[in-house]
């Protein structure tokens, strides 16, 4: 666990995404065939690919992301404070290279760390794989190549709950349930996330779910640091242009 003056040096974050297409016929016959043997073994018997298709958002290769949401405790006039704002829209170019901006320009020193749920199994990975396959240049937080496990500087809060219990998980809802922390999911869950991209066209509505899981991922890290969580009157929302001086406010 952190000492108490060293939670300013964690950025925490989520990740929302959807199929790279909306429906099942736009992709190439040889995307079909590729999905078709990438899920066989999760599919159910007589569930078609087609039919699966619905769930692609949850792999690297055959879906994107929407939306990133990023926050971090600052304290100013001794009142502490946690910040989130969010990279999001339709571009997830725009989204990968404002994201590795802020990493490269404000959070790139060795003393900081990355924090979300089921991070190390999902919204890192997940991250870095889209930059590749956008030909972006991977940040040094994201840049595992060659470094030993204990120079990685990630944080996973669903780790930290395990205790070493590899065959635990546990979701974000329950945990904040369990340990006293408001629940997140006030709106939407993440299976519904993709019809309202595409069909309802409300990213908004993506970025107020995307930022509510990462203020409980940071409300759930307090609380497994023995600290107590934040109010709501401490909770800062900035808007994403201001991304640049972000860790300067």
């Amino acid at each position: 666990m952190l000492r108490k003056n060293e939670i300013k040096n964690v950025l925490f974050l989520d990740i929302e995404t959807v199929p790279q297409y909306e429906v099942w016929n736009n992709l190439s016959n040889e995307e079909k065939e590729l999905f078709d043997l990438k899920t066989k073994y999760q599919r159910k018997d007589g569930y078609s690919a087609e039919e699966f298709y619905l769930r692609a958002g949850i792999w690297a290769e055959f879906g994107k992301i929407v939306c990133i949401s990023v926050g971090y405790f600052k304290k100013k006039n001794e009142i502490e404070t946690f910040r989130v704002t969010s990279f999001s829209g339709v571009d997830e170019r725009k989204i990968l290279l404002d994201f590795k901006c802020l990493l490269d320009n404000h959070f790139n020193q060795k003393h900081h760390l990355l924090c979300a749920h089921n991070g190390k199994e999902f919204d890192f990975p997940y991250i870095a794989r889209r930059m590749v396959i956008h030909q972006i240049e991977l940040p040094e937080k994201l840049n595992l190549f060659g470094k030993k496990p204990w120079e990685i500087s990630h944080l996973d809060t669903m780790d930290l709950w395990k205790f070493g219990d590899y065959k635990h998980y546990t979701s974000l809802k329950l945990l904040t349930h369990v340990l006293g922390v408001p629940s997140p999911k006030e709106d939407i869950d993440g299976s519904e996330v993709a019809d309202i991209f595409y069909k309802e066209k409300n990213i908004q509505r993506i970025v107020d779910y995307c930022e509510r899981d990462t203020v409980a991922v940071a409300q759930v890290f307090l609380r497994l640091n023995n600290q107590p969580i934040l109010n709501e009157e401490a909770i800062v929302k900035i808007k994403k242009e201001a991304f640049r001086p972000l860790f300067n406010q």
